[in-house]
Order: C-alpha cells, then sequence, then structure tokens
C-alpha cells in the first residue's frame, strides 16, 4: 500500500480493513467541497454518475458512504473497480461502457491520470483532467482539464451553478 500498488487483491484487502474504521466513525471519506454539490446537480439534472478506481468497490462504497459531506453512495448508479481491468487498458472503458449500457461517446470520464484518460479516449469515451493545485498533477496536453468539478460542469456542459 505504501508503493500504492493497483493490484486488485491488495485494493479488497485494503478495502476490508477500512470497514472496521469507517463502522467505527474513526475514518471519513476526504472529498473536496465542490464534488458532493456538483454530485448531486448532475443528478438532480438527469445524469447516471459512476464511479471506476483502482480501489475497490467495496472501498469505495466506504468512502463515498461515510464522506465527510455525508453518505454519497445514492447518487451512483454504480461502482466499478479493476477487476473491470486495468485503468491504463482502453478495453476496460469498452467494458465500463457496455456494463453501463452507454454508448461510448455519451461517457465522460475524469481523471487526474492523463494515462487513464488516454485510455478512456481510445476507447471512444469524452474525458476531462481534473488538475487541482493541491494535487500537484502536470496537466495534459492532449486532454481538456479542469480545476475543480464546477469548472468541468461549465466547460463540458453538464449541469452547473450559476
Amino acid at each position: 500500500m505504501e508503493q500504492d500498488a493497483k493490484v486488485t487483491p491488495l485494493k479488497a484487502i485494503q478495502g476490508m480493513i477500512w470497514n472496521d474504521g469507517y463502522a467505527a466513525g474513526e475514518l471519513r471519506g476526504d472529498i473536496y467541497p465542490d464534488v458532493a454539490p456538483c454530485l448531486r446537480r448532475w443528478v438532480s439534472g438527469g445524469l447516471r454518475l459512476y464511479v471506476y478506481s483502482s480501489g475497490s468497490v467495496d472501498a469505495q462504497k466506504l468512502i463515498f458512504g461515510h464522506s465527510v459531506a455525508g453518505d454519497l453512495t445514492s447518487l451512483f448508479s454504480g461502482f466499478f473497480d479493476t477487476r473491470i481491468g486495468g485503468k491504463r487498458e482502453p478495453d476496460s472503458y469498452a467494458r465500463l461502457a457496455i456494463a453501463m449500457n452507454v454508448p461510448s461517446a455519451e461517457i465522460l470520464f475524469l481523471s487526474d491520470v492523463e494515462e487513464e484518460l488516454d485510455a478512456a479516449t481510445t476507447a471512444g469515451l469524452r474525458a476531462c483532467q481534473l488538475v487541482r493545485a493541491r494535487d500537484g498533477t502536470v496537466a495534459s496536453a492532449r486532454h481538456e482539464t479542469a480545476a475543480d468539478f464546477d469548472e468541468v460542469a461549465a466547460s463540458m456542459g453538464l449541469p452547473h451553478a450559476a
């Protein structure tokens, strides 16, 4: 875990360990302040949201279920992890589109990792890189970029704050 290895069995174990901490109220999912209000607007605007993370589905549900903004799990139509494939492999995104029953071109994939965005766009998805100053993310020259979810919404034509 110190090496942040994206190994499915390790991520599954991590999720099991976290379960106790979240259940005891000792852990809370840390999300940026712009995320929850934006997700709520997107769902209210008719969008379906999914999570695709290198963290296990169980870990994703813990993070979003015990977030600093409350339980956000009901906002998501589904959760995916590396069991569907690696995040830098275009075939994984094609499988996501099939699982979501949505044409690839209608899916917007958000990530801070350029190689994941490359894989997603190779599979026909739209993509936007989140470049937050706090993360130290280097902006991609190949993809649309945004500083936060509100900027994603404004630049990609999604429901956003006035």
